[in-house]
């Protein structure tokens, strides 16, 4: 019997040491597969962008995204301002209450120590002028011309009231992606164009419009609009500064706002003007000004 008994205990043994040689077995497999597979997994091939480049793009676009927001959020803008105006040996300085309205309604009543001194409204296609120290209603085109002559901005009403307000000129194509973006000291800025049709570039600083400015086809700045002294109105960053160079005009002219005022309600009749009794009636559609007499 005790014979029996070491057979059996010998039996279980090698029971015992064949299943520890199978898990051995089993593990080191299983090792040995998960090597073969993370030295065979090839690991992803990672993007080379221009240096850069993506990176200035995609900021660029980011903020002109942000700039075509806030051209749906304005509609409106009145403020008290102080503008001076350089033009060769002239210089000029007044106050003036600016009220503006999109698309194109423009109002400025210019201000003398003895009170207005010239009132311009235009809406759509039409412009009137009151001279009160003359008594002088002239009425006519809401054009580039008439405005660079009475409010010194060389522009036509949209266009004006673009940029009073700092925001991308009317038919700037906001959601057009930029022909080049680039950095000149710390302004972004994105380029829409080239050398043969002219360019339109926009310059960012601080995540707000710094710089407007379009050149020609022959390289010439038609216009170069500065924007700064931005604050916060009503959850709207609004310039409290805008400067604007028009050099084929030879002309400077900077408007610093006082109490700008977003949004408010202007009722359409802000921007029609009628004449005084007795005023003298002047008609700016003729090549040459002539007085209308008993014409309203």
């Amino acid at each position: 019997m005790p014979p029996a008994r070491a057979t059996e205990r010998a039996r279980r043994l090698k029971t015992v040491s064949l299943a520890a040689v199978a898990l051995m077995l089993l593990l080191a497999m299983l090792s040995t597969s998960a090597c073969l597979y993370v030295e065979t997994k090839e690991p992803p091939t990672p993007e080379t962008p221009i240096p850069g480049w993506d990176l200035n793009k995609y900021q660029a676009g980011k903020l002109i995204d942000a700039l075509a927001e806030r051209d749906r959020r304005l509609a409106s803008m009145q403020t008290p301002a102080v503008m001076e105006y350089t033009a060769g040996d002239q210089h000029l300085k007044a106050k003036e209450e600016i009220t503006v309205k999109r698309p194109g309604d423009l109002r400025v009543e210019a201000m003398s120590p003895l009170g207005v001194a010239l009132l311009l409204a235009a809406q759509g296609t039409e412009l009137a002028i009151f001279e009160p120290g003359q008594n002088r209603f002239m009425r006519g085109q809401a054009n580039a011309d008439t405005l660079y002559k009475y409010v010194r901005i060389p522009m036509a009403p949209t266009d004006a009231v673009g940029l009073l307000m700092g925001l991308a000129p009317a038919d700037f194509p906001l959601g057009a992606t930029p022909d080049l973006v680039a950095a000149n000291g710390a302004m972004m800025v994105a380029t829409f164009g080239n050398s043969e049709s002219g360019t339109r570039e926009l310059g960012f600083t601080d995540g707000n419009l710094a710089m407007v400015r379009e050149t020609s086809a022959d390289g010439r700045v038609i216009y170069e609009v500065r924007y700064s002294a931005y604050q916060d109105i009503g959850g709207l960053m609004f310039p409290f500064v805008v400067d604007a160079d028009f050099p084929a005009a030879g002309s400077h002219v900077t408007f610093r706002y006082l109490q700008p005022i977003v949004n408010g309600v202007i009722p359409d009749s802000t921007f029609v003007l009628t004449p005084a009794p007795g005023a003298t009636l002047m008609n700016l559609s003729f090549d040459e000004i002539r007085a209308l007499s008993n014409e309203s």
